[in-house]
């Protein structure tokens, strides 16, 4: 097996956009079977939880060998996951461009502590996507389509795939230094209507994944999914502030949104992790100060309680801030959480 190579940068997922932005370009009639049927089965919980309790960090407890899935002998010497699909979710909207720079700078560290913690691990699959329709792809230009092209305003401004072997994402098989400091660097010229849980089905959807689709091949049934947001923004349906400009933003609901992840993973929410680096609810300005996206100088962090809430429904979910000056810290936490559901991992069929 290649060893994954030490990039050089590391940032989060995002989520911003200046005081314009388009209107939508797509709807869940891309999504999907499979997500489709999770948005319909789960209705509206965006009230079910409070501010504090959406913050709330779950981790697993280690793997004790104790439970079915999880035995460290006899038939089940080899449990655990073989296999790893990570989802980059990146808002790519106007106030992101030093967010996107720090998730570059972090990323080395991140999967080289992966690959060490994961050490049976054989095969990656690493694919970017952003919050919107990425107009400077190579290829498919829809939601939720892997990026292997950037353009616009803070981007790498490279060609960044085809990948190994012809994928539109990066594998163990290529050079990460480069290949995911180019499509993680995809630039701040996108829609200020981000809609981050939209594009995440949309990548994630049967259609997506199937042979000949954008995502060919990506989501794999005997991998451990994680699933990074890294955005400075609410997605809700609210009136942009600055521009009075409506911001529908994601169809659904958190609820929905869960349901129809869990759905695109074969029903079994273990095999998933969810780690978002947002402007978590609660007032903390010494770290996250309130964002300013009128000023011209943009700083700071939108409170994102619905994102919040989505990622602590797993058990597996893990949220940190997206104003942190580093996010070394996060992902050292984060591995921990990637190393647990690995143990448990559940192969579908």
């Amino acid at each position: 097996m290649h060893r994954l190579a030490i990039l050089s940068a590391f940032s989060i997922l995002v989520s911003l956009g200046g005081c314009g932005g388009g209107g939508r370009q797509s709807s869940t009639d891309e999504l999907g079977d499979g997500i489709e049927e999770g948005l319909s089965s789960a209705g509206s919980d965006s009230d079910s939880s409070d501010a504090e309790s959406m913050t709330t960090v779950k981790f697993d407890e280690p793997d004790t060998g104790e439970s079915a899935g999880t035995a460290t002998s006899g038939d089940n010497m080899d449990s655990g996951c073989k296999k790893v699909d990570l989802l980059f979710v990146i808002d790519n909207s106007g106030s992101m461009e030093d967010e996107q720079i720090n998730l570059v700078n972090s990323f080395p560290s991140f999967i080289d502590e992966i690959q060490v913690q994961l050490a049976d691990t054989e095969g990656y699959h690493i694919g970017v996507i952003s919050t919107d329709i990425y107009a400077f792809n190579d290829g498919c230009q829809q939601e939720g389509a892997m990026i292997t092209a950037t353009g616009g305003n803070g981007s790498s401004s490279q060609v960044c795939g085809p990948f190994a072997e012809g994928h539109p994402y990066m594998t163990e098989m290529d050079n990460l230094d480069v290949a995911f400091s180019c499509a993680a660097q995809l630039g701040i010229a996108g829609d200020g209507d981000e809609r981050g849980m939209q594009t995440m089905q949309a990548a994630l959807s049967a259609g997506m994944n199937a042979p000949g689709g954008c995502n060919d091949g990506f989501l794999r049934d005997d991998a451990l999914l994680v699933i990074v947001l890294i955005t400075d923004e609410e997605d809700d349906h609210e009136v942009d502030g600055c521009a009075q400009l409506p911001q529908p933003g994601s169809n659904g609901e958190p609820g929905g949104w869960y349901a129809g992840v869990v759905a695109a993973k074969g029903g079994v929410e273990t095999n998933i992790v969810v780690l978002s680096l947002i402007g978590p609810p609660g007032p903390n300005p010494a770290t996250c100060p309130a964002l300013d996206k009128c000023s011209g100088g943009v700083i700071g962090a939108e409170a994102s309680p619905r994102i919040a809430q989505f990622a602590t429904m797993f058990t597996n979910g893990f949220v940190g801030r997206v104003c942190d000056a580093s996010y070394a810290p996060f992902f050292v936490e984060a591995v921990s959480v990637i190393k647990s559901a690995c143990d448990g991992f559940e192969p579908i069929g």
